[in-house]
């Protein structure tokens, strides 16, 4: 007889671990790591959706699954040539990208569940803030001041990596726009938009998030090494969601020691 863990079960840990009705909670996880889940992926959202109640709201980081950046040449610009032939991010049809894992994708998949406007720093959400957290998403700088990584902030919100690596949180991403740390490397890139006029085209800049912030953090994991010194300061609560280790943290918390670091370690 087969052994699965229950969304019951999960939702029960996730309370042991301070998850409460009414939280805003953001989620990275490994789902493989939980264990065999009756009905998958979706046992672990319905057991958040319990935790948090009615009144919570649940949001991911989706990203999108675009995969024409190798075809961009060294000014962000796509050959005339591909642009017919790269679908446009459509919020509401557009695939979370699969380098974080299926939640992500389970979840804006989910009925109820509503999506950010911004292509890259997308993110999904299902709840209460759900509409508010993912409104007026900026396209430029989508990380920063208007984004829902800003809301969470300011609505005194939670992360949970479930089972994720700890350099997968993304709010820190937040943190490199706040900080005030000399020579932040600027992406700007051609990204197609589905409208109902059709594919339009628009350039888009933010900090680069797919490399390093600034020359001074080159070639350093700053990710882990930030949740790990945070951790290791005797703030957030740790333990296990099924049988994944997790880590709950909260996001004006973090994100506050992850700027006081990144502006001690990212001078020139």
């Amino acid at each position: 007889m087969p052994s699965f863990i229950t969304r019951k079960a999960l939702s029960h840990d996730l309370k042991q671990l301070g998850i409460k009705p009414g939280d805003t909670l953001m989620i990275h996880a490994a789902v493989s790591r939980v264990g065999a889940l009756l009905n998958g992926p979706d046992a672990l959202i319905g057991a958040i959706m319990d935790a948090i109640g009615e009144h919570g709201t649940l949001m991911a980081y989706a990203d999108w699954d675009a995969r024409y950046e190798d075809l961009l040449d060294k000014n962000g610009t796509v050959p005339e040539h591909w642009r017919l032939h790269i679908p446009p991010y459509d919020p509401l049809r557009s695939r979370a990208i699969r380098d974080n894992g299926v939640f992500p994708e389970f979840l804006r998949t989910t009925p109820g569940a509503v999506r950010s406007a911004n292509p890259g720093a997308s993110v999904v959400a299902l709840g209460a803030k759900a509409d508010w957290l993912t409104a007026d998403h900026a396209l430029n700088y989508g990380y920063g001041e208007q984004s829902p990584f800003a809301k969470l902030v300011e609505i005194d919100g939670k992360i949970a990596m479930i089972g994720a690596p700890l350099d997968t949180m993304t709010i820190i991403h937040h943190a490199e726009h706040l900080a005030d740390v000399p020579s932040k490397r600027i992406k700007s890139v051609d990204v197609p938009f589905a409208t109902p006029q059709g594919v339009r085209w628009q350039r888009i800049e933010e900090f680069d998030t797919g490399t390093y912030l600034c020359p001074a953090l080159d070639d350093r994991d700053y990710f882990t090494e930030i949740v790990e010194s945070y951790l290791a300061s005797g703030a957030g609560i740790s333990g296990t969601v099924g049988q994944a280790p997790t880590v709950i943290v909260d996001a004006e918390a973090i994100v506050s020691f992850a700027v006081d670091w990144l502006e001690r370690h990212g001078q020139a």
